[in-house]
């Protein structure tokens, strides 16, 4: 049962409640799943099922289907390619801003770590667009760290509108935002909205959310509800493999996609499988058992879950796993990633990284490798009339 008495369900006065059971749904199934009850005929049911089930992702996501990974991988693969052929769609992200008002325990940005702050000025923005714009890359993934003061609404539309004339898409992620304020940015270009539930267990969330309006949980749940009723064509979903009992989060982060498609069909799903990465000051931060085995497992369930989603596979895993997930499950991935602030023309960050990456190939290289696979890197599909 689902103790409401815990303060990271609380919301302050400033923050929208839109009154819907999603959350309440998702941590019940969280908690009556049990990854160790499935057998071996549950992942083979799932493995032949023609129309695929919770209760097949459920059996694919548990300890006995990982003999099975092969034939994951396979229908997988298969079925990513009858999707979406032999394109991977290209993107990167920009970090604009790192001042924050959360303490999270795992993060680079945390209030309490001591790292240069920064945040770009409009020619500073500019200059740093236009450097990645020259890549080829066509969508642009704006992130700042959590703050209303340093990095509010009207900063992050603005930085939305000047992205807006180097890149076709346009993404943030950035705090949680009330559906009003995400209009704004609709407006001022911003296509869609990732937000990360980091983990989906409620007293681990209280445990490593220390402080800041992060700390509730319920405003982060229902972030991309929110998004969707803003205008926003598409939302991403992730937890923080690491921080909790992987499948379970993972479970719950696909319940959550889930639930929101069917709730609001029009919407472009997105899925991300971030793990734990060191952090400056902070070089222990990692995986507590989220081998690359394991999360190609995820990636697999994901992909048989959600045949049409897209699914990304960011630089905190290394070159060589990356180059063999978009062969597999992954369609979309993240080329060139710098997690500073500023910095693209000197080398010298103006802030300091949320995280440290594991592939730092640049555009032109990871471009490449990706051709070496076979596979057609592709910088945007959406065109606009």
């Amino acid at each position: 049962m689902l103790d409401k008495t815990n303060s990271v369900f609380d919301l302050t006065p400033d923050m929208q409640d839109i009154g819907t059971d999603i959350m309440d749904e998702v941590l019940k199934q969280r908690n009556e799943y049990e990854p160790e009850n499935y057998s071996k005929d549950d992942v083979l049911n799932a493995l032949n099922a023609r129309n695929f089930t919770i209760q097949n992702f459920k059996a694919l996501l548990s300890s006995q289907a990982e003999p099975f990974l092969e034939d994951m991988a396979q229908k997988a693969r298969a079925i990513t390619r009858a999707n979406f052929g032999l394109n991977i769609n290209f993107f990167t992200p920009i970090y604009i801003a790192n001042h924050c008002d959360n303490n999270c325990v795992y993060c680079g940005f945390s209030l309490k770590n001591k790292i240069k702050r920064a945040k770009l000025s409009d020619d500073e923005l500019r200059n740093e667009l236009s450097i990645i714009a020259k890549t080829g890359l066509r969508e642009i993934l704006i992130l700042t760290g959590e703050s209303d003061k340093e990095s509010g609404v009207s900063f992050i539309a603005n930085a939305a509108k000047i992205a807006s004339e180097y890149f076709r898409v346009v993404g943030v992620e950035i705090q949680p935002l009330n559906s009003d304020e995400y209009e704004i940015l609709h407006a001022n270009g911003v296509d869609y909205v990732t937000c990360y539930q980091e983990t989906y267990e409620p007293n681990k969330y209280s445990r490593v959310h220390l402080q800041g309006k992060k700390r509730s949980f319920k405003y982060r749940f229902n972030t991309q509800e929110r998004a969707l009723m803003g205008g926003m064509r598409g939302v991403a979903f992730g937890g923080l493999l690491g921080l909790d009992d992987f499948r379970k989060d993972a479970f719950a982060t696909g319940l959550h996609a889930e639930l929101i498609r069917k709730k609001y069909p029009q919407a472009e799903i997105s899925l991300s499988v971030p793990r734990l990465r060191p952090i400056i000051n902070n070089n222990k931060i990692n995986p507590r058992d989220v081998t690359e085995r394991k999360l190609l497992q995820v990636l697999c369930a994901y992909r048989l879950m959600f045949p049409t989603a897209n699914i990304t596979i960011s630089t905190r895993e290394n070159a060589r796993f990356r180059d063999n997930v978009i062969q597999i499950a992954c369609n979309k991935m993240s080329a060139g990633v710098n997690t500073g602030v500023g910095g693209l023309e000197t080398g010298e960050k103006k802030g300091d990284e949320q995280f440290e990456i594991s592939d730092p190939r640049s555009v032109s290289q990871i471009f490449t490798a990706v051709k070496n696979t076979g596979l057609e890197p592709l910088m945007s599909e959406y065109i606009y009339l």
